[in-house]
């Protein structure tokens, strides 16, 4: 069985958040859906768990970091091009998320970033293929 990945997010409304990747165009599985947690599909081995503010208590000790004011995490989400970098980012802006920082374009990567509406970052980034081989 292949490794999986499950990011654990603290989110001050569930359904605005579940509504935004909606908007992105990803599901969720029901099985590990309730009123407190959704989980987010990203392929079939990472996946990222929205709970409710009140729910990721249950898995700390530490204070919520208050992701307005500091970086607590920067997930980054691969595309298969640069259009679907452009794609996912522009999409992410128009269901409400906002910018992180200005495109990245070193040739043979592209990236661009967004705040989800619980403002943890995300990059989507693209890398030449023939790069990663060389």
């Amino acid at each position: 069985m292949p490794q999986m990945i499950f990011v654990n997010l603290p989110v001050k409304d569930l359904e605005a958040s579940k509504a935004f990747w909606g908007k992105l165009g990803y599901s969720f599985n029901e099985q590990f859906t309730d009123e407190h947690a959704a989980c987010l599909v990203f392929s079939d081995t990472i996946f990222a768990m929205l709970l409710t503010e009140e729910r990721f208590k249950d898995f700390t000790k530490k204070e919520i970091a208050d992701a307005r004011a500091a970086t607590e995490a920067i997930i980054a989400l691969s595309a298969d091009s640069r259009e679907k970098v452009d794609e996912l980012a522009d999409a992410a802006l128009a269901a409400g998320g906002s910018p992180a920082n200005d495109p990245q374009d070193y040739g043979y990567m592209y990236g661009r970033s967004f705040q989800d509406p619980d403002h943890h970052l995300w990059e989507v980034m693209w890398m030449d293929p023939s790069a990663v081989q060389g």
